[in-house]
């Protein structure tokens, strides 16, 4: 227990708490500073604390925030090993973070690789994280505050007393790995290089360099990069039409003479360049777009100067990705040349050359009359994804309350198929039943831990990697178990009722299909515990929950592949076998075993697990109402069985009657239903 404080804020803002204070959402509980020194009153308020991930971060950040600016490459490290998997709050603590920094009055020019190693890890953050953090402005203040950062560097990277006749070029990549860090004195060019985002300071006085041109492929005049491109600088009096021609150019631009001496008088002494490889940290929260990027974003600054109409036009040319990786829906109107502002994308003050052919040109060329980021967008109706089950939706709550309230049902199904095996000795005697009993150990384990996955509270304490380790190993073992065993009753009936009509079963049958179904899984899970035990540490899912499994290859592998492969089987086989059963009976026949036919289909249906057709149609992304289907159907599996073999089924129903009736009338009828429930059930069950 202790004290957890309020981060200092202005007048009419909102400050988070400096220890991780979430919402069930995963949102930062935040609190409204009305006048100074007086807070929104707190009611009512429960604190989430986040994945250990979630805290550790926030604890690096804390440190940075309170001036040890030493810590900014552990943080950078700690990204590194999370990579890919940050949350919102991740992301909001990082823009705070270039917050901070920025208010700070020191610039420390050292950690300029950091810090743009810092916003690389971002970048590769999903986009549905992204997209969630918008809205808390997050982006936009990382973004924002990036780029103050990097223009204040610029007089200390680029000094005047730097420029030389020095022809060397002196490279450093410090201690951000994906970073170069690369001086060219005689240039007066200063550059930090990755494949994703990359800044060059220039200082114009050294060399008249007033631009950048950065190119897919090399040649002997120009620099290469680790990343895996190469680029040059571009003097004041470079021609546009001749950098138009020439091949391989991605983007470039450079501010002719005659500009760079209009903004000398305003005082303007250097340039900052940076070059985003994708769009990752523009984000629009509306969910329709009539544009969006297709190509790499260019951003241009002048360090010092407001922001202002420029005097003359400044060129610059962006490489159009539609001709390398075409987009149907692209049509022309609205297509063209624009820029960022920290909302959405605009074209006003930026003119697009040869605009009626924009679609078809490999290089735009467009001239801006004021500085911000820039991109080529292309003009259609592009529907963001909307997602209906990230934490914060209705449906994703509907869903819960779905799931849990059908693992309960069938839980309390299969403790009555349990009860009832216990209780009556030629019911559990039954090969058919032990199999059977089979199948529900399985379920019974997947719906207590689907049961603990839906209850947060239950696993908050398991986020660790021993916990996720262990949590996740079960989950998936229990699943792959349960799968098997309706593959094995699938087999086992498709060769009593097709292949072999009245066959006889192999001896130790059971024994055998144990072995398969309860050890072989084990043995691949311990397998990918021993390999890589990592696979099952806590992945964000976009909120505060976390999912302990299989991630990418491995989920689509170990997981997804298997369950398709059974579930298309076993529904091959059940159409072998009601087609077989229909095609035995007379017409007359037929007519009257339709409803008794369409009875055992639903039970086929959810024996086998045919329900999960559900959920691989849910993983395909086919709509919601497969994501309701699923949950629908899955979870009460086991309640199904109980409902179809302890009360629908007339001898079982019986057996039931003679135990509480206790007669001897019924005790008598009992008996003989006792005797030939051998028969009759395993005729049923049979079908399983």
């Amino acid at each position: 227990m202790h004290t957890n404080r309020i981060e200092r804020t202005k007048v009419g803002e909102k400050a988070a708490f400096r220890d991780l204070c979430l919402d069930s959402e995963g949102f930062p509980k935040r609190r409204l500073c009305m006048e100074q020194s007086v807070w929104q009153p707190l009611e009512n308020l429960t604190c989430h604390r986040g994945s250990e991930s979630n805290m550790q971060l926030n604890h690096l950040i804390n440190q940075i925030k309170a001036g040890q600016h030493t810590q900014i490459a552990e943080l950078r490290r700690e990204l590194t090993r999370w990579r890919g998997q940050l949350s919102l709050i991740d992301v909001f603590n990082i823009g705070n973070m270039f917050a901070h920094l920025q208010e700070q009055l020191q610039r420390e020019a050292t950690l300029g690789p950091e810090l743009v190693g810092i916003c690389l890890e971002v970048m590769a953050s999903s986009a549905k994280v992204l997209r969630r953090s918008a809205k808390l402005n997050a982006t936009n203040i990382l973004l924002s505050k990036f780029e103050d950062y990097m223009d204040t560097l610029a007089p200390k990277m680029v000094p005047n007393e730097k420029c030389s006749s020095n022809k060397t070029m002196e490279a450093n990549k410090g201690n951000v790995s994906e970073v170069e860090n690369v001086s060219f004195n005689h240039h007066g060019v200063h550059s930090l290089i990755s494949g994703n985002l990359s800044v060059f300071f220039v200082n114009p006085q050294c060399d008249n360099i007033t631009g950048i041109a950065i190119y897919s492929e090399g040649s002997s005049d120009l620099y290469k990069s680790s990343s895996g491109f190469w680029y040059r600088f571009l003097r004041w009096n470079e021609s546009l039409e001749e950098l138009r021609q020439e091949t391989n150019l991605e983007t470039a631009t450079f501010m002719p003479q005659k500009l760079w001496s209009a903004l000398q008088v305003k005082g303007a002494n250097y340039v900052v360049f940076k070059v985003y490889s994708h769009d990752n940290l523009f984000v629009e929260t509306t969910e329709q777009r009539s544009r969006r990027p297709h190509s790499k974003v260019l951003s241009i600054s002048l360090p010092g100067l407001e922001a202002l109409t420029l005097p003359e036009v400044l060129p610059f040319l962006l490489r159009n990705e539609n001709l390398r990786q075409p987009d149907a829906r692209a049509i022309s109107l609205g297509s063209g040349c624009g820029y960022w502002n920290y909302k959405t994308w605009l074209s006003d003050g930026v003119t697009t050359n040869n605009k009626w052919n924009v679609l078809h040109d490999p290089l735009i060329v467009c001239y801006a009359h004021h500085l911000t980021q820039f991109s080529f967008l292309l003009g259609a109706s592009y529907s963001q994804k909307n997602d209906l089950l990230s934490s914060e939706s209705l449906h994703f709550k509907i869903l819960d309350y779905i799931t849990i309230i059908g693992c309960f049902l069938s839980l309390i199904g299969l403790l009555g198929i349990f009860v009832m095996a216990s209780i009556f000795r030629k019911f559990r005697e039954s090969a058919s039943t032990k199999v059977l009993l089979h199948l529900c150990a399985a379920l019974t384990l997947q719906m207590l831990l689907f049961i603990i996955l839906n209850i947060d509270e239950w696993t908050r304490n398991l986020r660790n990697l021993n916990g996720c380790l262990f949590l996740g190993a079960l989950l998936h073992y229990s699943v792959l178990v349960v799968f098997f065993w309706m593959l094995i009753i699938a087999f086992l009936q498709y060769q009593r009722y097709v292949t072999v009509l009245g066959a006889q079963r192999p001896q130790r049958y059971i024994l055998i299909s144990s072995l398969v179904a309860w050890i072989l899984p084990f043995l691949a899970i311990l397998a990918l515990v021993l390999v890589s035990p990592s696979l099952y540490k806590a992945h964000d899912n976009g909120s505060l929950v976390t999912i302990c499994y299989p991630s990418g290859k491995y989920l689509l592998y170990s997981v997804i592949l298997p369950i398709v492969v059974i579930t298309f089987a076993n529904g091959w086989m059940v159409g072998c076998i009601i087609y077989s059963i229909h095609g035995t009976a007379s017409l007359n026949a037929k007519r009257q075993r339709i409803f008794q036919e369409l009875k055992l289909f639903v039970l086929l249906f959810f024996l086998l697990g045919l329900t999960w057709i559900f959920g691989i149609c849910n993983y395909m992304q086919f709509g919601i109402t497969f994501s309701y289907l699923f949950c629908l159907t899955a979870t009460l599996q086991g309640f199904v069985l109980f409902v179809y073999f302890c009360l629908i089924n007339k001898t079982n129903r019986k057996l039931w009657l003679t135990l509480i009736a206790g007669s001897s009338k019924y005790s008598q009828n009992g008996n003989r239903a006792v005797d030939s429930m051998e028969s009759s059930f395993v005729k049923n069950i049979s079908h399983i």
